[in-house]
C-alpha cells in the first residue's frame, strides 16, 4: 500500500462538520494529514472529531470576525503546529434575490462565505510562505458564473468574490510555492440541495445536469486531495468545475 501522499501535513477545514467538509476532512486523514476541523456547531464537531480519532482535532470559533479568526487560527497552530493546507469550505445560502435581500442578511451570508475565507488566508501565509509550500483551496460555486440558478444575489456575489480572491492569493503566492485555487460545484448532495430546494426544482435540475445526477461528498472531497497533493504545485489561479456538465465553459 502506497504512503500517504500528505503524511505529516496540518490541513484547516472549515465547515467541517457539514456534508462536504467532513468528507473533505476524511479524505485528507486517509492521505495522511492531521486534521484541524472548525466548525461553529460545537457539539456535532467535537463529537465527530473524536470518531475520526486522534488526527483530527475540533475547533469552535467564528471565522467572519476578523479578531476571532485570528484567534482561532492562533489556537489551531499551538496544538497542531503550521498549517500546510486550508480549505474554505464553511458558507451560508440565502435564495433571496436583491430586492428581498436585506442589509443584515447580505452582511451574514459575505462575511461566512467570504471575510472568513479572507481572514483565515491572512493567518496562514506568513509560515506556509517561509516554508515554501502551502495549498489555499476555496469553495467557490456555479452560481459565480451564472448569477444564481436558484440562489440569491447576496450567496452568488459571495461566491464571485471568493473566486477573485483565489486568483488574487494565487499571483500573489506563486513565487514562494504557495497555491491558491477553487472548486466550483453545482448541487452537491447536501441539506441545500436535499431540504432547501422544494422537489420541483430538484426534478428540473436532474434534468438539466447532463449527467442526470447530483454530486456526492466524496467526489468534492477528491477534488481537495487532488489540489492538496505534493504533484499540483503547477496548478494555480484555477477553479476547477465540478457541475456534471451544467455550465461547460
Amino acid at each position: 500500500m502506497p504512503d500517504p501522499v500528505l503524511k505529516g501535513k496540518v490541513a484547516l477545514v472549515t465547515g467541517a462538520a457539514g456534508t462536504m467538509g467532513l468528507a473533505a476532512v476524511r479524505g485528507l486523514l486517509a492521505d495522511g494529514c492531521k486534521v484541524a476541523m472548525v466548525d461553529i456547531d460545537r457539539a456535532r464537531n467535537e463529537a465527530l472529531a473524536w470518531e475520526l480519532g486522534p488526527d483530527a482535532q475540533a475547533f469552535s470559533f467564528d471565522i467572519s470576525d476578523a479578531e476571532t479568526a485570528h484567534r482561532g487560527h492562533a489556537r489551531v497552530a499551538e496544538a497542531m503546529g503550521p498549517v500546510d493546507i486550508l480549505l474554505n469550505n464553511a458558507g451560508v445560502l440565502s435564495n433571496n434575490k436583491a430586492e428581498a435581500t436585506g442589509p443584515a442578511e447580505w452582511r451574514r451570508v459575505l462575511g461566512a462565505n467570504l471575510d472568513g475565507a479572507f481572514f483565515l488566508a491572512q493567518c496562514v501565509l506568513p509560515a506556509m510562505k517561509e516554508r515554501r509550500f502551502g495549498r489555499i483551496i476555496n469553495t467557490c460555486s456555479l452560481a459565480a458564473k451564472t448569477g444564481g440558478l436558484t440562489a440569491g444575489t447576496a450567496y452568488s456575489v459571495s461566491k464571485g468574490a471568493l473566486t477573485s480572491l483565489t486568483f488574487s492569493l494565487a499571483r500573489e503566492l506563486a513565487p514562494f510555492g504557495v497555491t491558491a485555487n477553487g472548486i466550483s460545484p453545482a448541487y452537491v448532495k447536501t441539506p441545500m440541495v436535499t431540504e432547501q430546494l422544494d422537489e420541483a426544482q430538484r426534478q428540473k435540475l436532474l434534468k438539466d445536469i447532463p449527467v442526470g445526477r447530483f454530486c456526492e461528498p466524496e467526489e468534492f472531497a477528491h477534488v481537495v486531495r487532488f489540489l492538496a497533493a505534493p504533484l499540483a504545485g503547477f496548478i494555480t489561479g484555477e477553479i476547477v468545475d465540478l457541475n456534471g456538465g451544467l455550465l461547460m465553459d
